[in-house]
């Protein structure tokens, strides 16, 4: 009789993550690294000459967000699916949206060398 293998997977590290609040004390949870690989997807030029400078930038925007963002507390309710955090994110209003990118941005530039906001 042969015997079972069991899966001995190593367990992966959890991410290190740093909580930024807005000034309504939503919290917003972004991943403090990421990988060299992730680095040059997110730093590639758009592709196709179809696409305009805002849709390349709102792109962008979006997949840094996607990559970055592990979760969002608002007004006590947690998110922390990466579909529901796009969805949400993609509903705020202008004033929220300028915020996540600004926290990015400067998340970006004080943690993760080789990807410029």
């Amino acid at each position: 009789m042969a015997k079972k293998r069991k899966n001995k997977r190593k367990a992966k590290p959890k991410a290190v993550v740093i909580d930024y609040i807005d000034p309504e004390g939503n919290i917003l949870t972004l991943r403090q690294s990421l990988s060299n690989a992730t680095i040059a997807k997110i730093g590639e030029p758009p592709t196709g000459d179809a696409a305009s400078l805002e849709d390349a930038w709102r792109r962008r925007s979006e997949a840094m967000f996607e990559r970055l963002v592990v979760g969002w507390e608002i007004a006590g309710l947690p998110l922390n699916d990466q579909k529901m955090l796009l969805g949400r994110y993609r509903m705020a209003d202008a004033d929220t949206q300028r915020w996540v990118r600004q926290t990015i941005a400067e998340h970006v530039d004080r943690h993760i060398r080789g990807l410029s906001s």
